[in-house]
């Protein structure tokens, strides 16, 4: 068959562009593919909510690809195993509760899960700013991310949605535009207080703990809950950002199953 570059561009243009706009009005954005954003929208997809991820960097999965110091291994804990153990990630007994895996196998398996179960992923995209009507989070504003490195002055596109998760990790990214629009978070301080050195053990109980609804239909996951509530951070252990991850999941499939749902814009 001959090759031509043309109808290569055009099957490519064409392709994006039908899955685009199938997903510019959807039940759930995330903003972030960390580990807990990929567990997030594995269990949201299944539950058949209509889920799209925007990752600001070419390549999902967070900090878990490099493992603890770039040594491509990590941990997880009993309690959390089964999260990994689920889309076939090979898990070894390490003795005295913990499990460690390849993390680069990790990563790859939950973003391969996450899209086979619905969601749909988009990398080099940034969500920048968000759509707030009525008091309430409706949707994000996205950008490309080489318009953001590039520091172009260019104007970004809306996504509506239900809801949004801030998976953006260690900056809360998403957190704090709110905070800046609106003045004050509905959590105790009513400010993201940044996250504190890492204390392993309560850091991952916290992040669990922290994955709350902050502003009205924005929600928390991963590291980005400790950020928020000043936690410890916890390094390369991971088994608090997957149960972080199953439990904003958890909260948002049953508020739309309570009927519980946002005001449409």
């Amino acid at each position: 068959m001959e090759i031509d570059e043309i109808k290569v561009t055009r099957k490519i243009v064409e392709r994006y562009a039908e899955e685009f706009l199938e997903n510019i009005d959807v039940d759930v954005v995330i903003a972030g593919a960390g580990p807990a954003s990929l567990t997030a929208a594995r269990y949201l997809a299944k539950a058949g909510l209509k889920v799209v991820i925007f990752e600001r960097k070419l390549t999902p999965g967070g900090g878990m690809w490099g493992g603890g110091m770039t040594y491509p291994v990590i941990v997880v804990q009993e309690q959390s195993k089964l999260l990994l153990e689920e889309i076939d990630v090979r898990l070894r007994d390490a003795g005295e509760g913990y499990y460690t895996a390849d993390s680069v196998e990790s990563s790859a398996k939950l973003i391969a899960a996450a899209v086979s179960a619905g969601a749909r992923l988009y990398n080099t995209i940034s969500v920048e700013d968000v759509i707030i009507r009525q008091n309430k989070v409706c949707g994000v504003v996205i950008n490309s991310s080489a318009v953001e490195v590039a520091g172009l002055h260019v104007d970004p596109l809306a996504i509506r949605a239900k809801y949004v998760i801030d998976g953006t990790g260690h900056p809360a990214e998403v957190a704090n535009v709110v905070q800046r629009k609106v003045g004050k978070l509905n959590t105790p301080t009513g400010v993201v207080e940044g996250e504190k050195s890492m204390w392993a053990e309560v850091g991952e109980r916290m992040t669990v703990e922290n994955t709350i609804e902050v502003y009205s239909n924005l929600y928390v996951t991963g590291m980005a809950c400790n950020a928020v509530m000043g936690s410890p951070r916890m390094g390369p252990i991971f088994g608090g950002m997957l149960l972080s991850g199953k439990k904003v999941a958890e909260m948002i499939i049953s508020r739309e199953a309570t009927g519980r749902s946002p005001e449409a814009v």
